[in-house]
């Protein structure tokens, strides 16, 4: 959920619970002021048969009405407590109705006479209701107009952040391209800006740095590793050694030479991460992959392993180097981790490149497999073939899977 909508969300909610509230409230108050004018309208009744008792000594007469009613009663002296209350009112052949009522008492030479005075509410519950309705017609417009506003000011306020949002996505590490500063008088926003555009040069500094000290090391790593590789051809052709002696030159040599594949792995990584091999060309993926399979012929069989290809016509446009080394690390990796008799798996359609193996019935972890250097420990890879197959496919907007069907462990290739 977009803060926007959250915070709408949460303003209305609280706006309608402080409506509902204030509206109950608003209702009692009006109801209070109508009841407390209909009792001093009952008041200014009861003081007129005061005065008329007291003029004419006698009770006056009592005609038929509408909207009021008066009774006396004649009673015991001072048995009558003077109140008011809400009753019914009864109108002549109409439906009882709500009333507002006042007891009181009056004496008029020897005799004591209860006074019920009673007159109809309906009049002033029609106003409450009136009163009420356009209330809650106001309400409901003043809740109609501030989620529009809310909707339409948010959304010109948060449009700073969203340009900055969309800056981060595009952001890319070795892209010279400064970001650009958007235009608000949001003192939040402009320092959120500030940090971000201070924040992504940091980034670029060090990865320029980085960049500049991997290719410096790799490029300085090859002299030494020429110059060892030559002394040590030149030692192993001209001297007469032990077998120890033999073993030891030969495993520096071995170990030489996976330092030199190495440092090769990293150039490379580093040339496909900087995008320096971009030259495409038009692609038969079925020829590659036939050549690749016949130069494989003796490593499959001296590993007796049994080669089952389906290679179906595809086309594409990509940099005839990355290919191959693409293919080779798949099929080798398929290889080198695979058991005596085992099998090999391959197969090409016009939507991805499959490429099965039999192997150590467990799954490998999927998080990992592509990490730098991380390897089994029986390996005697580098740990960067998975990975520079993964930004191969990555620089060719490929994706590298991989999964686990038992008893084949499955990289596919989706074009």
């Amino acid at each position: 959920m977009k803060l926007s909508e959250r915070y709408n969300q949460v303003n209305l909610i609280a706006t309608i619970v402080i409506m509902l509230i204030t509206g109950v409230i608003y209702y009692q108050a009006i109801s209070l002021i109508l009841t407390n004018q209909k009792d001093n309208s009952l008041k200014v009744e009861e003081q007129e048969v005061f005065d008329y008792v007291k003029l004419n000594h006698h009770l006056p007469q009592v005609f038929a009405s509408k909207d009021q009613q008066i009774t006396f009663i004649s009673a015991e002296p001072n048995s009558v407590k003077r109140e008011f209350f809400n009753t019914t009112y009864y109108r002549e052949k109409d439906e009882p109705e709500s009333g507002r009522g006042l007891v009181s008492s009056v004496k008029v030479g020897d005799r004591y006479y209860k006074i019920l005075i009673v007159e109809s509410k309906v009049e002033t519950e029609d106003l409450i209701q009136i009163i009420f309705g356009i209330t809650i017609g106001v309400i409901l417009l003043l809740l109609l107009v501030l989620v529009i506003t809310n909707r339409l000011i948010l959304g010109r306020l948060w449009q700073p952040f969203y340009s900055i949002l969309s800056e981060l996505k595009l952001f890319n590490v070795t892209d010279s391209r400064e970001m650009p500063s958007p235009n608000t008088t949001i003192d939040e926003f402009n320092e959120l800006q500030a940090e971000v555009t201070a924040m992504a040069e940091r980034v670029k500094k060090d990865y320029k740095d980085l960049k500049t000290f991997t290719e410096n090391a790799s490029h300085e790593l090859l002299t030494p590793i020429a110059v060892i590789n030559s002394k040590l051809d030149t030692l192993i052709q001209t001297e007469n050694f032990s077998e120890h002696q033999s073993k030891l030159l030969n495993d520096l040599y071995s170990a030489v030479s996976r330092l030199s594949r190495l440092n090769q792995s990293l150039l490379l990584l580093v040339k496909i991460e900087n995008k320096l091999l971009n030259d495409r060309q038009h692609l038969d993926l079925q020829e590659l992959i036939d050549d690749l399979l016949y130069q494989l012929e003796d490593i499959f069989n001296d590993k007796e392993i049994t080669v089952i290809s389906t290679i179906g016509e595809k086309e594409i446009d990509a940099s005839n180097y990355l290919i191959e080394i693409l293919l080779n690390n798949l099929i080798i990796n398929a290889v080198r981790h695979n058991r005596t008799n085992g099998e090999i798996i391959i197969s090409l359609t016009s939507q991805n490149l499959t490429i099965k193996n039999t192997g150590e019935q467990v799954a490998l972890n999927p998080e990992n497999i592509f990490t730098r250097f991380h390897k089994a420990s029986t390996s005697e890879g580098s740990g960067l073939g998975l990975t520079i197959s993964k930004q191969i496919c990555e620089s060719l907007g490929y994706q590298l899977v991989y999964s686990y069907e038992e008893p084949y462990h499955i990289f596919t290739v989706n074009f």
